[in-house]
């Protein structure tokens, strides 16, 4: 019994002091690992970075909209929204473009003017291709189907360009007349004016049945060629001046029957038909086979 005893007590003796008694050596690698590491613990930092700068920009934006636009508990303090769809600013607003819906109105109230400044730029309002621009020294209205002002309280037509409803006649003020196309019937001044037409370029002036030009006195200047095209004839009533010192004229030895040349000599007859004879030889006269004037030559 006290062998037996000697041993037990040995045996506990020897197993309190082994602290490596049930010690199963294992790879860290493989035991199961929890949370988020490596390559889902990134991604989750750049998600939680995401959503922060998310919540500025929103937290900026709000700011500005309560700043700006000044909403508070009563409303918003700048502008009225009506069940009618008309948007009220109260108070002076900095924009920069407008895109009002289709057929929207622009103005003030009743009794007040409506002031639109633009800060050293052009004020433009355009609407399709039709656009109206005020400038510093110049308004200039752009409209390729035509335009019309109209009196809001009587409803009559101060100014239009449609010629087929209202004669087009230029508003008191207005001298001069700027366009690069007119298709009209008639153009006409007042009588105690005279009627200038002036291009920088080439001006083309055509009738479907005929152009007819009438006036105290006519005068043509031009610094190039002037180019006269009928069908039939060309009719001149009145007195006819030309100065012969810009036209063409063929050096004294040229011959008449060059073929590289068609000369020809332009006449008149007494009630101011013009037509052309072919020259073929010297001192040659208006003497034709068909005579253009009738009896009269």
């Amino acid at each position: 019994m006290r062998e037996k005893a000697v041993e037990r007590r040995n045996v506990n003796k020897e197993h309190n002091s082994n602290f490596k008694a049930g010690y199963i050596p294992i790879d860290e690698d493989r035991l199961h690992k929890t949370g988020l590491r490596g390559r889902k613990g990134n991604l989750a930092i750049c998600v939680i970075v995401l959503l922060f700068i998310l919540a500025v920009i929103n937290l900026i934006i709000t700011l500005v909209i309560w700043a700006v636009i000044r909403i508070g508990p009563n409303g918003c303090d700048s502008m009225e929204f009506h069940e009618s769809g008309l948007l009220r600013f109260k108070q002076v607003s900095d924009m920069g473009v407008i895109h009002p819906l289709y057929k929207s109105t622009v103005g003030g109230r009743r009794n007040e003017d409506l002031v639109i400044t633009g800060n050293n730029q052009p004020i433009v309002f355009q609407q399709g291709t039709t656009k109206l621009s005020v400038e510093k020294d110049k308004t200039s209205i752009t409209s390729d189907i035509g335009m019309e002002f109209v009196d809001p309280r009587t409803q009559n037509t101060l100014f239009s360009t449609d010629y087929e409803t209202h004669e087009f006649h230029l508003p008191n003020g207005v001298k001069i007349l700027n366009v690069q196309k007119a298709s009209t019937e008639r153009i006409t001044s007042n009588a105690t004016s005279d009627l200038n037409i002036k291009v920088d370029g080439r001006a083309i002036v055509r009738g479907n049945e005929g152009v007819f030009i009438t006036g105290k006195t006519i005068e043509f200047r031009m610094g190039g060629n002037m180019e006269l095209k009928a069908e039939n004839s060309i009719i001149l009533n009145g007195t006819v001046m030309v100065s012969p010192s810009r036209l063409p004229s063929s050096s004294y030895g040229e011959q008449f029957n060059n073929g590289n040349w068609l000369r020809f000599k332009l006449c008149m007859c007494a009630d101011g038909t013009l037509f052309k004879v072919q020259v073929t030889g010297h001192n040659m006269g208006c003497q034709t086979s068909v005579n253009p004037c009738g009896t009269t030559h």
